[in-house]
């Protein structure tokens, strides 16, 4: 992979140095734990540089600039799992590391589930996913950016009457995981991102909101003038919010919302939550929870996806696969060792899906609008409130009332509540309005049947 300006510049990251670091660092370490007895062992590596510049009202506020590293190791003695972590990569304190780790794992119980992926199942092809964009930017170019942004937010209304600041951040980060099969994957990727939060006042009443883009290259962000616009036409929307009458009716959740909606999906078919029996979707695996219109997928291997890998946290191949196909739960996630536990075989999903699409069935957010004609559109959630053994969904929510198809005003101080099941099967549309900024990747969603407490 080439290097550019950036490797010598402002964030002093070489990523070709540091990634060869790395892997002898990987390396040597699995060499120790051979050494003091281990019978095999696994480490994760990492080491990032980046810089962030935060302004408010026009002025710097907070410059950083920040390097880390850190080693996870994980050493076994048979079937006996100890792991340890250290951020320091001297001989001693990595020899220290290990040790700690064979200790853990010698005082532990055995365990049939522990142990490495097969050698058999590692990854061996390691394409380029051109997830690695060094931006280049200055300290001074990302304060001007921030100070452009919060600018267009502020110049918007003379009701935006103060900023909680807007920040510009750059990262770099290269990312090195190896085991004593003599499996050494590497993924070297970038992070840039520039946000902008402002507030709002009509009359006796303040209100915040904000707006952020995020991409692995810098060039691709939303610009500077757009993100404050965004930020300021958020706030001031919410101005003048109200509740509403409890009531069952229709809502959607906006895009930037529908990520923690699938969210709930993907930690309920979690290996973890399943062999612990902490999942409402326990034993679901081949049952239709959503129409049969609705289909989502992982795409691991997409160029600059947020959550791209060609290897999961075991060294596995990632690959394409569907968790829903026409409504129906095709495939939990699993890596190897909830696998186990389960007496399953590994979805390449240690760490997590990488890169997930809910497929649209409807147009515009507009569109969602009219087919709801009446109901809540929801863009914003307050609180943790969902059980993720029954399912019990409860959130605090703002958002606007909408009647005839048309929003009509901003709401405020209410709670949207259901059953994860019920909502997963009430799910109505998905819009095209597809929110491209993360690792969950769909548009608005319309749920029918929730309860909305308000007044």
């Amino acid at each position: 992979m080439t290097s550019n300006k950036s490797d010598i510049a402002y964030l002093g990251l070489d990523a070709a140095l540091e990634e060869q670091r790395l892997v002898t660092m990987v390396s040597d370490i699995v060499e120790e734990a051979r050494r003091q007895g281990a019978t095999a062992c696994e480490v994760g590596a990492s080491f990032a540089a980046g810089l962030s510049a935060s302004v408010r009202m026009g002025e710097l506020e907070k410059m950083e600039f920040n390097r880390d590293q850190g080693f996870g190791i994980t050493v076994y003695a048979g079937q006996r799992r100890g792991s340890a972590s250290t951020s320091d990569s001297t001989p001693g304190a990595v020899r220290d590391t290990v040790r700690a780790a064979c200790d853990i794992a010698l005082s532990t119980g055995e365990d049939a589930c522990a142990g490495l992926a097969a050698e058999e199942q590692m990854a061996t092809e390691f394409p380029d996913l051109d997830l690695y964009h060094p931006w280049g930017i200055t300290p001074q170019e990302a304060t001007e950016q921030a100070q452009a942004c919060e600018a267009a937010a502020r110049g918007l209304s003379d009701r935006i009457v103060n900023s909680e600041g807007a920040s510009v951040s750059s990262r770099e980060s290269c990312y090195v995981y190896g085991n004593s099969h003599g499996f050494v994957g590497c993924r070297r990727s970038t992070r840039q991102s520039l946000s902008c939060a402002v507030i709002g006042r009509q009359a006796d009443e303040m209100e915040t909101d904000y707006w952020y883009s995020l991409a692995r290259d810098g060039n691709e962000l939303e610009s500077a003038a757009a993100v404050g616009r965004k930020a300021a036409e958020r706030t001031l929307a919410r101005l003048g919010g109200r509740r509403v009458p409890t009531q069952t009716a229709p809502v959607i959740f906006s895009a930037e919302l529908a990520g923690s909606f699938i969210g709930h999906l993907m930690s309920a078919i979690s290996g973890g939550a399943l062999y612990r029996e902490a999942s409402f979707l326990l034993g679901c695996k081949g049952q239709q929870i959503f129409p049969d219109w609705v289909s989502l997928y992982e795409r691991p291997m997409l160029k600059k996806g947020m959550g791209s890998s060609s290897f999961d946290g075991d060294g596995l191949k990632t690959r394409d696969q569907s968790f829903i196909s026409q409504g129906v739960l095709a495939e939990y996630l699993l890596g190897t060792y909830s696998a186990r536990r389960l007496k399953m075989e590994s979805t390449a999903n240690a760490g997590g899906a990488r890169n997930l699409f809910l497929d649209s069935n409807a147009g515009t957010l507009d569109d969602l609008l009219k087919d709801m004609g009446r109901g809540l559109l929801i863009t914003s959630l307050i609180g943790h409130g969902v059980n993720q053994v029954t399912g019990d969904y409860s959130r605090g929510a703002d958002g606007f009332w909408v009647e005839n198809g048309q929003i009509q005003y901003p709401v405020s101080e209410v709670t949207v509540a259901g059953n994860l099941k019920d909502m997963f099967m009430n799910l109505q549309a998905v819009g095209n309005d597809v929110d491209r900024r993360g690792n969950i990747q769909s548009g608005s969603l319309l749920v029918d049947g929730m309860v909305i407490a308000g007044s």
